[in-house]
């Protein structure tokens, strides 16, 4: 196997680990000893051991007297402080592993750029970047809520054939079918928050909760004005903590927060209150008009587009037009069709 294989293989353990260890990052790790790996692990849950120290944990002992002669993959620089678990920078270094490969620096502040460091005072052979795209991709909520000091931005609408996400008058459109109502529960299972709008949330009366999927619901976020969703709503159920960002107050209801924010740079206020929140990612399940504004504020970093492509609704609400997008696959369950799209930046633009 070569380098780049058993850094895929640090990111496919990663992967493993969403939806539970946000706010913390995703991060696997592999050690090597004579192109054999002898151990690996990932950071499985919030609170609980990182990947590099799951990793050495999980070598058998009758190979622990190799992991002075190995090499270990990470895909995240090892942090360098204490938090809720010790520094693991730290402890490659009194298991004297010789050389350490690095997907991408930390942007955390406490981190960022010590954990390198620390291994290099100690004598510790370390290469990075390594297949840092690719790194950085796999924890772009982490990287996008401490580089751009806000959530990472999901839209995600259903739309019929002929572009239209609900039929006019107040019944609501069911446009997407069965199973793929379960992949969009495990889409909220994923992020740290869903967010919708007082029309859809007087409309629908969604629960906005993971319960065809089995994992944690998201926070909820309603963008109510004029606080004219009614207090029986289900929004308001208890089932996950809720905010409520309005125009009029600030109140609590058990475990619903009402926040009063300005109507000038209205959007700006509500991700820079979810930023300091610790809210990392953010899935837009709002109507056309709430979508709307987060593309027409250009803050949004992807798009999950479904379309029924046998139903055909006539009159009714136009779906949301996305600008500066680029497709990066698409996907078919029965007659729907999901279309995943990024926002065209610096990065992206030369896909």
């Amino acid at each position: 196997m070569k380098d780049e294989d058993y850094m895929q293989r640090c990111l496919d353990l990663a992967h493993a680990g969403i939806g539970s260890v946000s706010p913390n990052p995703m991060v696997g790790a592999v050690l090597v000893y004579n192109d054999r790996i002898i151990g690996e692990g990932y950071h499985e849950k919030y609170g609980g051991p990182h990947a590099e120290v799951n990793c050495l944990n999980s070598v058998k002992e009758q190979n622990r007297a190799f992991i002075q002669y190995s090499r270990l993959y990470v895909s995240l620089e090892p942090c360098a402080h204490f938090g809720k678990t010790p520094p693991c920078a730290q402890l490659i270094i009194q298991e004297n592993i010789p050389e350490v490969i690095v997907g991408c620096e930390d942007p955390y502040k406490e981190v960022s750029g010590k954990g390198i460091a620390l291994l290099k005072q100690a004598g510790i052979k370390v290469t990075y970047p390594f297949l840092e795209n690719e790194c950085r991709e796999i924890n772009k909520r982490f990287f996008t809520f401490h580089e751009k000091k806000r959530p990472f931005i999901i839209l995600k609408w259903a739309q019929s054939m002929d572009g239209k996400i609900a039929a006019l008058g107040n019944k609501r459109t069911f446009i997407s079918n069965t199973f793929t109502n379960k992949l969009v529960h495990r889409w909220r299972s994923e992020e740290a928050a869903i967010l919708i709008g007082s029309n859809t949330a007087l409309k629908d009366n969604p629960h906005l909760t993971t319960r065809a999927w089995p994992g944690k619901n998201p926070n909820r976020i309603v963008i109510d004005n004029a606080l004219k969703v009614p207090s029986d709503a289900n929004v308001y159920n208890g089932e996950a903590p809720t905010i409520i960002f309005n125009l009029i107050k600030n109140f609590q209801n058990n475990s619903v927060s009402g926040i009063r924010i300005h109507e000038e740079s209205f959007l700006e206020q509500l991700l820079q209150e979810l930023y300091l929140r610790g809210v990392q990612s953010v899935l837009v399940e709002g109507g056309a008009k709430t979508i709307q504004l987060f593309i027409n504020s250009g803050l949004w970093d992807e798009a999950r587009i479904i379309t029924n492509t046998k139903m055909v609704i006539g009159e009714g609400v136009a779906a949301p037009i996305p600008e500066k997008f680029i497709l990066v696959s698409q996907e078919n369950i029965d007659e729907d069709l999901i279309s995943y799209y990024k926002k065209i930046t610096e990065s992206t633009a030369t896909i």
